[in-house]
This record gives structure tokens, sequence and C-alpha cells, in this order.
């Protein structure tokens, strides 16, 4: 295998996402970090058991987006709560982490909710589409046969390592590979990865120390997973 195969075989799209940095349309197609407002008539801001509010972390308008995630397949606009402290890594959804997805056919309006305790600065986000995003050496995403030509490459010389032959977006981004700052782990069979928010000092998102939340869905039964690694 030789590296313009192994490139093509692990190579993936993605959009990458940049904080801020332009005025704002505030129009319902544009996509933010720490800021949701649309919600189906009879939604609030989610709450857990004892009644303690989840924070808005993130709103996609996904029919704008460069790239498409074939499991949010007829999915308009997606949102992302989190609470404060941070669910625990793999905590089921619900009570401390909440995603909505809403179809293309959903009627939403907007609600500017106040959420206490909310510390993320809303802003809106750039999209950037990323032709090829590559999975980390030790982020579980590399076959074992791919990974076998890649060290038969390094032991003959013609790369010095396997960061020679690809990039990687570490940024907040929908598609491609999880970004961890740790080894790698398996979420479960079936999930795939959907998308990551990064800490960003822009929006005063710190992950613990400089982590991401990455999230996964079981590509039958439409279930989500959140992960989270730091340095």
């Amino acid at each position: 295998m030789d590296i313009q195969e192994i490139q093509l075989h692990l190579a993936k799209p993605a959009v990458k996402f940049s904080a801020g940095g332009f005025r704002p349309t505030h129009s319902d197609e544009e996509s933010w970090l720490g800021r949701v407002f649309l919600f189906r008539e009879d939604e609030e801001l989610p709450r857990n058991r004892a009644g303690e509010t989840l924070l808005p972390f993130a709103q996609l308008y996904l029919p704008s987006l460069p790239f498409h995630s074939p499991l949010l397949k007829g999915v308009r606009v997606l949102s992302v709560f989190v609470a404060n402290p941070f669910p625990d890594p793999l905590e089921p959804m619900g009570e401390r982490w909440l995603i909505r997805e809403y179809r293309d056919d959903e009627v939403l309006v907007r609600k500017e909710l106040a959420a206490p305790g909310a510390f993320l600065k809303p802003m809106p986000i750039k999209a950037e589409a990323v032709a090829e995003d590559f999975p980390l050496w030790d982020g579980g995403g590399i076959p074992v046969e791919v990974e076998q030509a890649i060290l038969d490459l390094e032991r003959s010389g013609r790369i010095e390592c396997y960061y020679d032959l690809i990039s990687h977006c570490y940024e907040h981004k929908l598609g491609g590979y999880p970004s961890y700052c740790q080894s790698g782990i398996d979420v479960g069979d079936g999930f795939e990865f959907v998308m990551q928010i990064a800490s960003d000092a822009k929006i005063g998102l710190n992950v613990v120390d400089g982590g991401k939340l990455m999230f996964w869905k079981h590509r039958d039964t439409g279930e989500w997973a959140l992960y989270f690694d730091f340095y």
C-alpha cells in the first residue's frame, strides 16, 4: 500500500467552525456557539430532574453548511445543551446533556431564553469545508492493515512518521475524526463520530484543561454518545 492509497483509505470530509470575527446576521439560518434560539412552540430550555437548566452550547443550521453528515440526513437544525459541571464521559444523554434534532418539516419559533449560570460568550460561527481530515495515530481510526503499511513506510525511510502524510482539524467541527487529547477510545459498535466542540478562549470554553467535547451517533438506533478528554 503506497502513500496515496493510505490517504485515500483514511480521508474523510469535514467542516470546520470558527467563532466570531464578523457581524452576525441574526437570521434563522445562522449557526452559533453559546446560543440556542430556535425551539418548537411548546419547548423551553431543557432541565434535569432537579430543575437545573442545561446550558446552550451550540445551534447548527445544517442546510447552509458545506458538508452534510449522512447521520444527520433530514435534520435541519441541531441544538446542543450541556450542564455545568460537565457530565461524566459516556454518561447517557438526558440528565446532564442533550441534543435536539429538528427535521426539515418541523415548525420552529425564535425564543430568547435566559439560562441561569450560562458562561459561554454567544458567537456566530463561520463554516469552512475541510476536504480531507485524517485520524490521529492513537485515535482508533486506522485499520490494522493500514497501520502496518504506515509502519513499513517508516521502516523503509520513505516517511519519518505518520504525520508527514496527513492533516488533522483540531477545532470545532462536523465530520472527520475526533481530536483526542489522550489515546482514543471505542465508544461502541454502531456509533460513528459526528462532531466536536473544542476549548475556545473566544467563547470562554475550557473543557477541563484544553479538552474537547466529542459526539457520536448510532447509525441504526439514532442514540447519541458524548465523550471528552483533556491534557
